[in-house]
C-alpha cells in the first residue's frame, strides 16, 4: 500500500518515491485552492514590493484607463503540493511557505520526518520556478498558498514561514520584507539580494517596522557556494545598514548551491521559534539616524524645485525613491506630484 502512494506521489510531483515513504505518517496532496485574498492582489503586491514613486505610477496610469485585473493569478489553474504532519500541536499547525527555483510543486527531499516533529504544514506551487515572474506569479502563489491553508488548518501564528532555495530563496527574502504582518520569519538557502535598492525595495514605512521588531531571518548557504557566500554578505551588510538585527547566518560545510537537508531544516526552525529580544531601543536609535538623513536629502529636493532646479530634483528624488522607499512616503510621491505638474 505505501508503495502504491509513493509512486502515486511521484507521477503528481514529478518527485522520487522516498520523498512520500519517508514521511508516511504525514500526508501529501496535490491540491487545487480557491480562496483568494487582498493581500495577494495587484493593488496590494504593488503598494507592498513597488517603490512609492513606481507603485504612484501604476496608480495614475491605472486612473488613466489602464486595464488590471484584482489578481494576478487565477487559482483554478494551479497546483499545489501540500504536506499536513499527523498531529497538531496545541496552539496548532506551524507553516512553510516553500518557494522552489523549479516548476514542479514537491516536498524537499528529507523534510518530511522534521515537519511531522515539529508540527510544520508545508505548501508549495508548482510552476514558480525561477523561469517565472516574481511579480506576476511567484510572489502572488506564495501569498495564496499561505492564505488557502490558513482557511483549512488551524495555524500559529507566531510560526507561520516562507523560504526557499537559490532564487526561490529571492523571492522568499522580497515577500517576508513586503508581508511581515504574515509571515514571522524566512529561512533563506542559497539565495539573497541587499535591500534599500531598485530590485528590493523599503516596503511602507508601518510595515518595515513590524519586519525589523517581528521578523527572524536564517541564512543556510553552503560553504563552497562562494558567489553566493558573497552575496548574502554583503546582504547582512545592508539589513543591519538598516536596523534590522534579528538575523542568523548559518554555513554548510562541504556543501555547494545545494538545498538543506533535514539536519539543516531542523536547526533552522529551533532558531525561528526561540524567543529573541525585540531590540526596541537599538532599533529607535538606529532609525532616527536613517530619518535624519532622510529628511535632509527630501529638503534638498524642496529647495531645487523652489530654485526652479526641476531636472536636478527630478533625480534627486528618484534616487531617494530607489533607496529609501517606502521610507520616504508620503512626502517623496507628494514632490514627484508637484514635479510632474506645469
Amino acid at each position: 500500500m505505501l508503495a502504491a502512494l509513493a509512486i502515486g506521489c511521484a507521477a503528481l510531483f514529478g518527485c522520487p518515491a522516498c520523498a512520500f515513504a519517508e514521511s508516511a505518517q504525514g500526508k501529501l496532496s496535490e491540491i487545487t485552492f480557491a480562496d483568494y485574498s487582498p493581500i495577494s492582489s495587484n493593488v496590494e503586491l504593488a503598494r507592498r514590493l513597488l517603490s512609492p514613486l513606481k507603485n504612484a505610477k501604476l496608480q495614475k496610469m491605472l486612473a488613466a484607463g489602464l486595464r488590471l485585473s484584482n489578481q494576478p493569478i487565477n487559482l483554478s489553474q494551479e497546483k499545489f503540493a501540500l504536506y499536513v504532519p499527523p498531529h497538531m500541536p496545541r496552539a496548532g499547525y506551524g507553516l512553510i511557505v516553500y518557494v522552489s527555483p523549479w516548476n514542479v510543486a514537491r516536498l524537499p527531499d528529507g523534510w518530511g520526518p522534521v515537519l511531522d516533529e515539529n508540527g510544520m504544514i508545508l505548501v508549495t506551487a508548482a510552476k514558480s520556478g525561477n523561469g517565472q515572474g516574481a511579480l506576476a506569479r511567484r510572489e502572488p502563489l506564495a501569498l495564496l498558498a499561505e492564505t488557502n491553508v490558513a482557511q483549512r488548518y488551524r495555524l500559529d501564528p507566531a510560526h507561520i514561514y516562507i523560504a526557499g532555495f537559490s532564487g526561490g530563496s529571492r523571492v522568499s527574502q522580497r515577500v517576508a520584507l513586503g508581508y511581515p504582518d504574515i509571515f514571522r520569519g524566512a529561512i533563506l538557502n542559497s539565495g539573497s539580494d541587499p535591500i534599500g535598492n531598485t530590485t528590493v525595495p523599503l516596503p511602507p514605512r508601518d510595515l518595515f517596522a513590524q519586519f525589523r521588531t517581528r521578523s527572524h531571518l536564517v541564512f543556510l548557504t553552503g560553504d563552497q557556494d562562494a558567489d553566493v557566500i558573497a552575496t548574502d554578505t554583503a546582504t547582512l551588510h545592508s539589513l543591519r545598514d538598516w536596523c534590522f538585527f534579528r538575523v542568523d547566518q548559518r554555513t554548510t560545510m562541504g556543501g555547494g548551491h545545494d538545498p538543506i537537508d533535514a539536519a539543516a531544516l531542523s536547526r533552522a526552525l529551533d532558531i525561528l521559534a526561540a524567543p529573541v529580544d525585540p531590540l526596541t531601543a537599538q532599533i529607535a536609535s538606529c532609525s532616527d539616524n536613517i530619518d535624519a538623513e532622510m529628511t535632509a536629502k527630501l529638503t534638498d529636493v524642496q529647495k531645487l524645485i523652489a530654485a526652479g532646479r526641476r531636472a536636478e530634483a527630478k533625480q534627486e528624488l528618484t534616487d531617494i525613491d530607489a533607496h529609501y522607499g517606502g521610507l520616504a512616503a508620503p512626502l517623496s510621491v507628494e514632490l514627484a506630484k508637484k514635479l510632474d505638474s506645469p
